[in-house]
């Protein structure tokens, strides 16, 4: 197509194509520097608004990101391995004084704006920790950082009739995060339940999580629930799609 390119002949459509079937050749690698306008106007014949729009598709799709005052690059995939439910066995995570996030990385993630509040939650937050009307919930927010990229956020709600007074109402929880000190509280938690789904990102969440243009968030909502099925926490948390791969073992009987 570049050939034989004439102005009026091809789209922003045509263009996207080409520089999608590049990208996934490996033509142009990750990290590797896109045409400009400039250039694609030179090499396709086509007026400035067209080759914008090929450019917007891919940012859209999330295949190219745009640095101001640099250009515009081939996203770079360097994912963050989630696996459930290793990191929620207690034997190799929090219940032997590690972070759950250790199971994902090795390493602790830089923890940003934490934020500890006594309030009445949400209705369906309420409905799952089965409060009573009015009832109080301590929630915990937060932000994850991985190499200065902030990856997840994540709101916690425990019912404050169960943790008053505990280091869960701390910033620091200790050793082993919130669900040591449940166990402490004779509340360990011993069974989750995880939803899952992505969606685009509100405003706040894309700033908060420097998204690129075009970026979903995935959302996962974990309950946390003792032997006895009573629920201890609803965490709800909202991850960077472009920093995660979710991994899942399962066995075949029971």
């Amino acid at each position: 197509m570049t050939d034989n390119a004439r102005p009026g002949r091809v789209g922003y459509r045509d263009i996207a194509n080409d520089l999608r079937q590049q990208i996934d050749s490996g033509e142009l690698p990750p990290g590797s520097r896109v045409p400009g306008e400039n250039d694609l106007v030179s090499r396709y014949g086509v007026e400035q608004p067209t080759a914008r729009r090929a450019l917007d598709e891919l940012k859209n799709e999330g295949l190219i990101v745009a640095k101001r005052g640099s250009g515009t690059f081939v996203r770079e995939f360097k994912p963050i391995r989630r696996v459930s439910p290793d990191r929620l066995q207690a034997s190799t995570s929090w219940g032997s004084g590690q972070a759950i996030w250790s199971t994902d990385i090795g390493t602790r993630p830089r923890t940003e704006g934490v934020t500890v509040d006594m309030e009445v939650p949400p209705t369906h937050v309420s409905e799952v920790l089965n409060l009573d009307d009015g009832a109080r919930v301590v929630t915990r927010r937060r932000r994850y950082v991985v190499d200065d990229k902030p990856v997840q956020l994540a709101t916690s709600y425990y019912p404050e009739v169960l943790v008053a007074g505990s280091a869960i109402t701390e910033i620091d929880t200790g050793e082993g995060g919130a669900y040591a000190r449940l166990r402490e509280l004779g509340y360990e938690p011993t069974k989750f339940r995880e939803e899952l789904r992505s969606r685009m990102p509100r405003d706040t969440e894309r700033k908060a999580l420097d998204l690129a243009q075009g970026t979903p968030v995935i959302l996962i909502v974990r309950t946390a629930y003792t032997a006895d099925g009573q629920p201890v926490e609803v965490n709800e948390m909202v991850l960077d799609s472009a920093a995660y791969v979710l991994e899942y073992k399962f066995t075949a009987h029971n």
